[in-house]
């Protein structure tokens, strides 16, 4: 996908230490997936491991354009969005339902979803 650039995460920072100290190795995620930190400012940031076909959504690339206009495409570390971890948690369920619905050759439906978008 052009523009986006993607590193896994393979540490997740416990603390507010940079560098190794604070940090506790978490094994990457297994082929196929990827891992995401999601939150919103000034709340803590959790890790989601999500299916790679998650990018093929549009629900996700809105995330991810969010997240480009929050860091830019030079972020460094794993792909940060800024959305609260519940609001991700509802879109997550939308993109499962409907990835569940789309292997079931049903229609594909048009989601009008403003959770993690600034107004």
């Amino acid at each position: 996908m052009p523009g986006i650039h993607m590193q896994m995460l393979h540490r997740v920072a416990i603390g507010g230490g940079g560098g190794s100290r604070g940090c506790a190795a978490v094994p990457p995620p297994p082929r196929g997936w990827m891992a995401v930190r999601v939150g919103s400012e000034g709340e803590e940031q959790q890790r989601f491991v999500v299916p790679v076909g998650y990018l093929n959504h549009p629900l996700f690339l809105a995330l991810l354009r969010a997240a480009e206009e929050e860091y830019g495409f030079h972020h460094s570390g794993a792909i940060t969005l800024p959305c609260h971890v519940e609001h991700f948690r509802r879109v997550q369920g939308i993109i499962d339902r409907d990835t569940s619905t789309s292997a079931d050759h049903r229609h594909h439906h048009h989601h009008h979803f403003h959770l993690c978008f600034r107004a």
